[in-house]
């Protein structure tokens, strides 16, 4: 046999490939192909603050476990932050870098390959099925600019795109793989169900930078705020957000939302809630002016359970050591004020 060493191929005994594996059909159906030509696959899947898994848990950890291959999981960190500021290739309809996205995770998966001897890499991409990052011109800039040209995989598509290092040294039997193209999942159910997978996720979801709402969060922490922590962008995730001028405000939603809001923010942020009644924990983030502080409040009251239009809110850095008396605002002031 032979394997890549990342810039030839010597022989070696024993295939071992590293599958991207999202946890969606199309990257469990080609790790199955792969498996079924007796390659020994392990899988990477990169996780982070980007991610909106629903109930059930990691779709790349259940889908790992349902085929049977150890799975490494990467949190992607300040450096995909970067990337995201200014993507090369642009993003999709909101916030979505999906060429340059790819190309950063083929390259950690590269370094990853390298690591632990893997043969090659492969992903679940079909030709045309996005519009953004699986048109044929996409492909080939994500191959050659994550330094995998000709070394990168698809088996879904395999037979519609040019043959790989993989398949002409014989690693892969190329007539096994197949000719996908498209946005229809109807092959790719039917493959599916010759395969006696039952279970898999929607194809819809899981990038929060998907997500208009989110997107817009997101653009306006950007506008707002030069050097970006993950800190900051992981508290995008929880509750209403508001602006008002250079003050950002966010309001929980629910009780797991305030112990959030309660543990995350940072020294130099305020914190308001209504004494002895239900309501949110808020948190002003930026400048602090008397006006920003009053609107705070009125935000934490209008979402509380208080009955009066005149409601006391407490308020502190690290403790309620201070209170302001707000009249609940209109929801017109409310809706004027959040991210949209």
């Amino acid at each position: 046999m032979l394997i890549w060493d990342g810039n030839s191929f010597e022989p070696m005994k024993g295939i071992k490939a590293l599958a991207m594996l999202s946890g969606g059909l199309d990257s469990i159906l080609a790790a199955k192909l792969i498996l079924e030509q007796g390659v020994n696959v392990e899988a990477i899947n990169f996780s982070g603050f980007f991610c909106s898994f629903k109930k059930g848990g990691s779709p790349a950890g259940n889908a790992a476990e349902m085929l049977g291959i150890p799975l490494k999981v990467v949190c992607v960190g300040n450096e995909y932050l970067r990337m995201l500021r200014k993507p090369k290739h642009g993003y999709g309809r909101h916030m979505n870098p999906c060429v340059d996205c790819k190309i950063f995770m083929l390259k950690e998966a590269k370094k990853y390959a390298e690591e632990t001897g893997a043969s090659f890499i492969f992903t679940g991409e079909v030709l045309d099925e996005r519009p953004m990052s699986q048109h044929m011109k996409a492909l080939k800039i994500i191959e050659e600019e994550s330094g995998l040209k000709r070394r990168l995989l698809r088996p879904l598509s395999a037979k519609l795109l040019p043959e790989t290092n993989v398949e002409r040294k014989g690693l892969i039997d190329r007539e096994k793989l197949l000719g996908i193209r498209g946005r229809s999942r109807k092959p790719q159910m039917r493959l599916a169900e010759d395969f006696g997978i039952k279970t898999y996720p929607s194809p819809a979801g899981g990038c929060l930078l998907t997500e208009k709402e989110f997107a817009n969060i997101l653009n306006d922490l950007f506008m707002n705020k030069k050097r970006c922590s993950i800190d900051d962008v992981t508290l995008l995730k929880v509750g209403r957000h508001f602006r008002f001028g250079r003050s950002k405000i966010i309001v929980g939603r629910n009780e797991a939302e305030n112990k959030v809001l309660a543990v995350e923010k940072a020294r130099n942020d305020y914190f308001f809630e209504v004494p002895a009644i239900a309501g949110p924990i808020t948190i002003l983030q930026g400048l602090k002016t008397k006006k920003a502080v009053a609107i705070a409040a009125e935000l934490t009251a209008f979402y509380s359970d208080a009955k009066s239009n005149s409601v006391t809110v407490n308020f502190g850095k690290e403790k309620l050591d201070r209170s302001v008396a707000v009249t609940i605002p209109a929801k017109s002031k409310v809706d004027n004020l959040r991210i949209v």
